[in-house]
């Protein structure tokens, strides 16, 4: 499958990389606000601008969404980011100033790279500054730098994950309906393949075999450290959606990542 989520008209995306400490952000940023949804699962998420994206919130749109590692402490890239909005002026009129509005996600990396580095204010301002239209780098890169996939052996074990992209139009090009999704792989479980159910990347076993994570639950139980993992997702359309519209995609995009972690949600 083609493309990546630029293939959404109006739809920038930026990176901010750290090579050295291996963690990044990854900014996606709109020519105009969008409406947004959100569906947050798992045992130990962190998120910033969220809670008013709920069915009762009053202000639904959003002029940027912000990928980061670094746990809670990557939200302060999110500064950054409002920092880079707000200077060209870009928020919401609310007569005595312009609030930027943005949402964010962090994933767990501080135990791949160095612990001590994390995305601040500045790399947000970089990763905004940085988004453009039409191809980006994908792979350790933003957000997806510090990121790993089958844990449950420990990160010695586990396998690198990073950030892809892709996009499809399920009408066939002649009818203009254009989906996408960018996703920072950032797994406890195996990714896999949902067409044939193969593992493609999950603990590696002595040998270099690949392991079977639900297998392998119950004599590794006793040692997980559950809530570590966190797998982030952007969907993007040029469908004219309403807010509930736009909140149900959100909650299918979780059916895409329960098709292929295994277990997913942890």
């Amino acid at each position: 499958m083609p493309g990546n989520l630029c293939d959404v008209p109006g739809v920038l995306v930026g990176h901010a990389t750290d090579a050295i400490g291996m963690t990044g952000c990854t900014a996606v940023l709109f020519d105009r606000p969008a409406v947004v949804g959100v569906d947050v699962r798992g045992s130990s998420p962190e998120t910033r601008g969220t809670a008013g994206l709920g069915q009762t919130g009053i202000v639904r749109h959003r002029q940027g969404i912000l990928l980061t590692g670094g746990s809670a402490f990557g939200l302060s890239a999110t500064d950054g980011m409002i920092r880079y909005l707000e200077e060209r002026g870009i928020g919401l009129d609310v007569g005595v100033a312009r609030i930027p509005l943005v949402s964010a996600a962090v994933l767990f990396d501080l135990g791949v790279g160095s612990a001590d580095a994390r995305p601040d204010a500045t790399m947000g301002y970089e990763a905004a500054a940085s988004a453009r239209s039409g191809a980006f780098a994908e792979g350790s890169v933003g957000a997806g730098t510090g990121a790993s996939v089958g844990n449950i052996l420990g990160t010695e074990r586990a396998m690198k994950g990073g950030l892809g992209t892709a996009s499809a139009r399920p009408g066939g090009a002649d009818e203009g309906l254009i989906v996408a999704a960018l996703v920072a792989v950032n797994a406890f479980g195996d990714v896999r393949d949902p067409g044939t159910g193969a593992t493609l990347a999950g603990p590696r076993l002595d040998g270099g075999a690949l392991g079977d994570t639900v297998e392998l639950l119950p004599a590794a139980a006793a040692r997980i450290k559950w809530g570590e993992n966190t797998t982030l997702g952007v969907v993007a359309t040029n469908a004219r959606l309403n807010t509930s519209q736009v909140q149900k995609v959100a909650e299918m995009a979780h059916d895409g990542l329960a098709r292929t972690i295994s277990p997913v949600h942890t």
